[in-house]
Protein backbone atom coordinates (compact mmCIF):
# COMPACT_ATOMS: atom_id res chain seq x y z
CA UNK A 1 0.00 0.00 0.00
CA UNK A 2 1.22 3.30 -1.07
CA UNK A 3 2.39 5.78 2.24
CA UNK A 4 0.30 8.63 0.71
CA UNK A 5 -3.09 6.19 0.59
CA UNK A 6 -1.93 4.91 3.82
CA UNK A 7 -1.81 8.38 5.70
CA UNK A 8 -5.24 9.26 3.94
CA UNK A 9 -7.02 6.04 4.86
CA UNK A 10 -5.88 7.20 8.78
CA UNK A 11 -7.09 10.30 8.73
CA UNK A 12 -10.26 9.12 7.02
CA UNK A 13 -10.53 6.37 9.15
CA UNK A 14 -9.82 8.17 12.92
CA UNK A 15 -12.77 10.80 11.74
CA UNK A 16 -15.05 7.95 11.29
CA UNK A 17 -14.13 6.49 15.12
CA UNK A 18 -14.23 10.15 16.50
CA UNK A 19 -17.76 10.50 14.91
CA UNK A 20 -18.96 7.39 15.98
CA UNK A 21 -17.47 8.47 19.48
CA UNK A 22 -19.63 11.36 19.48
CA UNK A 23 -22.86 9.68 18.13
CA UNK A 24 -22.50 7.35 20.93
CA UNK A 25 -21.52 9.94 23.91
CA UNK A 26 -24.39 12.30 23.00
CA UNK A 27 -26.99 9.52 22.73
CA UNK A 28 -25.90 8.19 25.80
CA UNK A 29 -25.39 11.65 28.07
CA UNK A 30 -29.18 12.66 27.13
CA UNK A 31 -30.75 9.22 28.47
CA UNK A 32 -29.48 10.66 31.78
CA UNK A 33 -29.53 14.05 30.75
CA UNK A 34 -26.09 15.19 32.41
CA UNK A 35 -25.33 18.84 31.54
CA UNK A 36 -22.27 18.79 33.12
CA UNK A 37 -20.85 15.62 31.41
CA UNK A 38 -22.19 17.14 27.87
CA UNK A 39 -20.95 20.35 28.77
CA UNK A 40 -17.13 19.11 29.73
CA UNK A 41 -17.19 17.02 26.44
CA UNK A 42 -18.10 19.87 24.32
CA UNK A 43 -15.65 21.57 25.53
CA UNK A 44 -12.79 19.13 25.38
CA UNK A 45 -13.79 18.17 22.10
CA UNK A 46 -13.76 21.97 21.07
CA UNK A 47 -10.26 21.83 22.70
CA UNK A 48 -9.15 18.62 20.42
CA UNK A 49 -10.36 20.53 17.39
CA UNK A 50 -7.76 23.84 18.30
CA UNK A 51 -5.02 21.21 19.08
CA UNK A 52 -5.16 19.04 16.04
CA UNK A 53 -5.57 22.06 14.08
CA UNK A 54 -2.46 23.71 15.58
CA UNK A 55 -0.54 20.58 15.05
CA UNK A 56 -1.38 19.91 11.59
CA UNK A 57 -1.15 23.65 10.49
CA UNK A 58 2.65 23.17 8.44
CA UNK A 59 2.36 22.15 4.37
CA UNK A 60 5.76 20.45 5.21
CA UNK A 61 6.12 16.31 6.83
CA UNK A 62 6.51 16.27 10.59
CA UNK A 63 9.43 15.34 12.01
CA UNK A 64 8.05 11.44 12.60
CA UNK A 65 7.21 11.15 9.08
CA UNK A 66 10.30 12.59 7.77
CA UNK A 67 12.48 10.16 9.98
CA UNK A 68 10.52 7.28 8.56
CA UNK A 69 10.92 8.67 5.15
CA UNK A 70 14.56 9.25 5.75
CA UNK A 71 15.12 5.17 6.78
CA UNK A 72 12.84 3.92 4.04
CA UNK A 73 14.54 0.61 2.38
CA UNK A 74 15.00 1.36 -1.66
CA UNK A 75 13.77 -1.63 -3.42
CA UNK A 76 13.41 -2.13 -7.32
CA UNK A 77 10.41 -3.94 -7.43
CA UNK A 78 7.01 -2.86 -6.03
CA UNK A 79 6.04 -4.71 -3.31
CA UNK A 80 2.97 -6.61 -2.59
CA UNK A 81 0.19 -4.94 -2.20
CA UNK A 82 -2.42 -5.68 0.22
CA UNK A 83 -4.31 -2.30 0.90
CA UNK A 84 -6.72 -4.56 3.52
CA UNK A 85 -3.98 -6.56 5.55
CA UNK A 86 -1.70 -3.00 6.16
CA UNK A 87 -4.55 -1.13 7.34
CA UNK A 88 -5.40 -3.84 10.17
CA UNK A 89 -1.89 -4.95 10.65
CA UNK A 90 -1.12 -1.10 11.14
CA UNK A 91 -4.37 0.55 12.39
CA UNK A 92 -5.54 -2.64 14.78
CA UNK A 93 -5.24 0.05 18.04
CA UNK A 94 -7.17 2.04 16.77
CA UNK A 95 -9.85 -0.41 15.86
CA UNK A 96 -9.40 -1.68 19.23
CA UNK A 97 -9.22 1.58 20.86
CA UNK A 98 -12.62 2.20 19.07
CA UNK A 99 -14.54 -0.58 19.95
CA UNK A 100 -13.84 -0.71 23.55
CA UNK A 101 -14.96 2.95 23.97
CA UNK A 102 -17.96 2.07 21.79
CA UNK A 103 -18.85 -0.79 24.58
CA UNK A 104 -17.70 1.72 27.74
CA UNK A 105 -20.04 4.16 26.56
CA UNK A 106 -23.74 3.10 27.51
CA UNK A 107 -21.42 3.06 31.40
CA UNK A 108 -18.90 5.55 31.33
CA UNK A 109 -19.88 8.10 28.21
CA UNK A 110 -17.03 10.70 29.65
CA UNK A 111 -14.79 8.09 28.52
CA UNK A 112 -16.11 7.83 25.36
CA UNK A 113 -16.14 11.63 24.75
CA UNK A 114 -12.13 11.78 25.99
CA UNK A 115 -11.45 8.90 23.07
CA UNK A 116 -13.72 10.73 20.69
CA UNK A 117 -11.64 14.17 21.08
CA UNK A 118 -8.45 11.88 21.01
CA UNK A 119 -9.04 10.33 17.62
CA UNK A 120 -10.08 14.16 16.57
CA UNK A 121 -6.70 15.62 17.34
CA UNK A 122 -5.28 12.49 15.16
CA UNK A 123 -7.07 13.13 12.57
CA UNK A 124 -6.86 16.72 12.31
CA UNK A 125 -2.64 16.53 13.32
CA UNK A 126 -2.51 14.47 9.83
CA UNK A 127 -4.52 16.12 8.03
CA UNK A 128 -2.22 17.09 5.74
CA UNK A 129 0.95 14.55 6.02
CA UNK A 130 -0.37 13.25 2.63
CA UNK A 131 0.05 15.90 0.90
CA UNK A 132 3.69 16.44 2.43
CA UNK A 133 4.40 12.90 1.32
CA UNK A 134 3.37 13.64 -2.24
CA UNK A 135 5.72 16.31 -2.87
CA UNK A 136 8.71 14.54 -1.67
CA UNK A 137 7.86 11.81 -3.78
CA UNK A 138 7.34 14.40 -6.53
CA UNK A 139 10.22 15.92 -5.60
CA UNK A 140 12.37 12.75 -5.50
CA UNK A 141 11.03 10.73 -8.09
CA UNK A 142 9.90 7.97 -6.27
CA UNK A 143 6.97 5.79 -4.28
CA UNK A 144 6.85 4.97 -0.88
CA UNK A 145 5.13 2.11 0.11
CA UNK A 146 4.34 0.57 3.88
CA UNK A 147 6.48 -2.41 4.70
CA UNK A 148 5.15 -5.92 6.01
CA UNK A 149 6.07 -5.96 9.23
CA UNK A 150 4.74 -7.84 12.65
CA UNK A 151 1.58 -5.51 13.75
CA UNK A 152 4.01 -5.12 17.61
CA UNK A 153 6.86 -3.72 14.92
CA UNK A 154 7.12 0.00 13.98
CA UNK A 155 6.12 0.65 11.07
CA UNK A 156 8.96 0.50 7.74
CA UNK A 157 8.48 2.12 4.26
CA UNK A 158 10.12 0.88 1.06
CA UNK A 159 11.32 2.88 -1.30
CA UNK A 160 10.62 2.35 -5.08
CA UNK A 161 11.63 4.48 -8.06
CA UNK A 162 9.05 6.48 -9.45
CA UNK A 163 8.89 8.19 -13.16
CA UNK A 164 11.42 11.01 -13.19
CA UNK A 165 9.05 13.18 -11.00
CA UNK A 166 6.54 15.50 -12.30
CA UNK A 167 3.71 12.90 -11.06
CA UNK A 168 1.70 16.31 -10.09
CA UNK A 169 0.81 18.49 -12.55
CA UNK A 170 -0.42 22.31 -11.86
CA UNK A 171 -3.19 23.57 -14.45
CA UNK A 172 -1.58 26.15 -16.71
CA UNK A 173 1.51 25.81 -15.94
CA UNK A 174 4.26 25.45 -18.89
CA UNK A 175 6.61 22.25 -18.92
CA UNK A 176 9.77 23.63 -18.50
CA UNK A 177 11.34 20.33 -20.50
Amino acid sequence: MRFGDFLRATVLLSSASATLLGVLTVISLSRELDAVALFTGAGWWLMSVAIGLVLGRQAEASPPIARLLASARSQTMLPELRPAMTLLNRLWVLLVSTLLAAAVSFFLPQATAVAAGFAMICALAWRRQEDAVSAIEERDGVRFYVDRTSPLQPIRLLRTPGFGGRFLTVEGQRDPG
